[in-house]
């Protein structure tokens, strides 16, 4: 570990320097990058001037959106919907594409045969929250965490790659972009290295500054033979958790990334070939900074919506007005007798009583699929599509 002011730590400044121009000079798209250094990066690598100002940006709105989420009457209804969105949109960066519609219809009506790509991008759900969970329960990430996400992701248990011949290709010429290491012990011993980075406190450098820098290292190691950019994405809201910026995975970069596909991945190149570390970590700060806003409005129009709600529902059926029945409206835009029988611990009958209610009077909208009533919450479903 990297310590400023100690003659350890500048030896190994000096050392890092010395690997990462090596490195640099030794990198060409078609070899394997086995000269790929160890984390940290040199310290003056993070702590620019403009790197400061951005973070202090990031993480002020990421504190603000963490607390603001806390204020929601239950917190499902930001989770449920920030998962799914993110979801999707991780999925899509890969040109997994699929809708909103068939993600919430395919949660909701067990009649529905899921096509692949909404199929996909239910197994990122699962895989995040299955990550989350891991967190919660032991309070660090490991190779093997970071292998079951891949694992549900992916649907198989290849694990860490073993054999030579993975490479990044332009998806338009096929020309190599990029070859990660191939070597057995050089994966094993990056991704230790990046287990440690993961785990240990961030001490003087910013949590949001350090996770650009696993995540380059984890995109750079591309330890799997697929699946890579999703559990990396992934990786970057659990590792927030983990260092206690947020408390539920809320936040996500997926969108901006989209957004900035190609200076996404040119950044991403110019750390392997340049040492541009700045213009990258900038990157992802501006990222979270952006993604972290979104989001606070996003909250703030929930907010909103669940007063209307309450409000109409109050006022005209004020029979069957519950606070928690309006929370479950919001929990699942897609809602059905057991959702609301389960949740609010009602008969059948009753809960179908009340949904035909909610529908009568415009907060829900019945909509049939196979032999299914599903009944939408318009609102909040059109909100969460922004």
């Amino acid at each position: 570990m990297y310590h400023r002011g100690t003659r350890l730590g500048f030896m190994y400044q000096n050392c890092y320097f010395c690997l990462m121009t090596s490195a640099i000079a030794d990198l060409s798209s078609e070899k394997p990058f086995n000269n790929l250094s160890l984390l940290p990066p040199p310290l003056e690598k993070m702590e620019s001037i403009a790197i400061l100002k951005q973070e202090s940006k990031a993480a002020v709105a990421v504190a603000e959106l963490k607390g603001l989420a806390k204020t929601l009457p239950n917190p499902g209804i930001l989770l449920n919907a920030i998962v799914l969105k993110e979801a999707q949109a991780s999925s899509e960066v890969e040109n997994i594409i699929t809708t909103h519609d068939k993600l919430y219809q395919a949660l909701a009506a067990t009649s529905v045969q899921a096509d692949p790509a909404t199929k996909e991008v239910l197994r990122y759900r699962e895989a995040l929250l299955s990550g989350f969970k891991e967190i919660e329960e032991k309070g660090f990430i490991n190779t093997n965490s970071i292998c079951r996400i891949q694992a549900i992701l992916e649907e198989n248990e290849a694990g860490i790659r073993q054999l030579p011949g993975t490479a990044l290709k332009n998806d338009l010429t096929g020309v190599t972009i990029y070859t990660p290491p191939d070597d057995k012990n050089v994966i094993n011993n990056l991704m230790r290295n990046l287990e440690n980075y993961l785990n240990e406190e961030p001490g003087e450098i910013s949590p949001f500054i350090r996770m650009a820098i696993q995540h380059y290292q984890f995109e750079s190691i591309h330890p799997f033979y697929d699946g890579n950019g999703r559990t990396g994405r992934i990786l970057n809201v659990l590792y927030l958790i983990l260092h206690r910026q947020l408390d539920l995975p809320i936040i996500f970069l997926s969108g901006f990334i989209i957004a900035h596909k190609s200076t996404y991945y040119r950044l991403l190149q110019e750390v392997r070939t340049k040492g541009s570390w700045e213009e990258w970590i900038l990157f992802m700060l501006q990222a979270t900074e952006t993604t972290a806003r979104q989001t606070i409005e996003q909250v703030k129009a929930i907010h909103q919506l669940f007063d209307d709600v309450q409000t109409k529902v109050k006022q005209e059926a004020n029979k069957i007005y519950s606070k928690d029945l309006i929370e479950q409206l919001f929990v699942h835009p897609y809602t059905k007798i057991e959702y609301i029988s389960s949740g609010l611990s009602l008969e059948r009958k009753a809960a179908s009583r009340y949904l035909k209610v909610l529908h009568e009077i415009g907060v829900l909208t019945l909509k049939q699929i196979g032999k299914e009533n599903i009944y939408i919450n318009e609102g909040l479903y059109e909100l969460l599509k922004r």
